[in-house]
């Protein structure tokens, strides 16, 4: 049995525990991605390498054109080329702007990190299981704060819903407390954001927000935490039948009704 769950793991798991077997223990292909999530890796590694002083802002185009061509050679349908054109058009409206708005946000702040890896225990739990995750960029101000913030490829941006939803919202404080916990950080001095990278807005292509992660919604998503890796440990593998629609294993020899 893995040692460890990522938050994309919990997610799946809190759609459909099946579903998590199937990918996590089956070893089966879920959703292999598309022309969007090659976007996302490829204005994620500009934002990456730049933050690490190892790109500079001449170099953005070429850097996201030659991640974005590679991580569409492993697409299993490939896109129409006047949509890998458009695509490549849209992403020069994003990464100029990624910096700027970091700087009106957080003024005369430094980069604390970059793709900084977790893999900290759940001291919460009876037996041993390690969280793992990246987080993006950590940013710190003049003030003493830690800003975390997690890049989000989208079209025109987030609905409200979106923005305040459990599960998506769990992500980042689940990335405050084990950071908090790896680095001996007080979590008062630690705010969550997320960074929205926006295809097709018309302006303000790079909208950063501020999420809450207070002590009582960490209590709720350590919960939530801490309920999937039992479950997994008892070996539970129930299938939710309300989340059949989108799933890539729906009405498959995998998983049938």
């Amino acid at each position: 049995m893995k040692q460890h769950i990522s938050y994309s793991e919990l997610k799946i798991f809190t759609e459909c525990p099946y579903k998590w077997h199937l990918q996590y223990e089956q070893g089966l292909s879920g959703f292999t991605g598309n022309i969007y999530t090659a976007f996302g890796t490829a204005i994620h590694s500009v934002c990456e390498q730049s933050a690490l002083g190892q790109l500079p802002e001449d170099d953005f185009a070429d850097h996201f054109d030659w991640v974005f061509l590679e991580e569409l050679k492993k697409l299993d349908e490939k896109p129409e080329p006047k949509m890998i054109v458009e695509m490549r058009e849209l992403s020069r409206r994003i990464f100029h702007k990624v910096f700027p708005a970091l700087q009106k946000l957080f003024p005369g702040y430094e980069v604390y990190s970059s793709e900084e890896g977790l893999y900290e225990a759940i001291t919460e739990l009876k037996f041993n299981r390690f969280m793992k995750g990246f987080i993006d960029l950590v940013v710190k101000t003049p003030d003493g704060k830690y800003h975390i913030i997690d890049w989000k490829s989208c079209s025109w941006g987030w609905k409200a819903e979106r923005r305040t939803e459990k599960m998506t919202t769990y992500q980042l404080t689940l990335y405050k407390k084990f950071f908090c916990e790896k680095h001996g950080i007080d979590p008062g001095m630690v705010e969550t954001y997320f960074g929205l990278l926006k295809r097709t807005a018309k302006e303000d292509n790079v909208e950063i927000f501020r999420v809450t992660s207070g002590s009582r919604k960490t209590t709720g998503a350590t919960k939530v935490l801490t309920n999937a890796c039992n479950l997994i440990n008892k070996g539970v593998k129930v299938k939710n039948r309300n989340s059949c629609t989108y799933c890539p294993f729906n009405h498959t020899e995998h998983c049938k009704r």
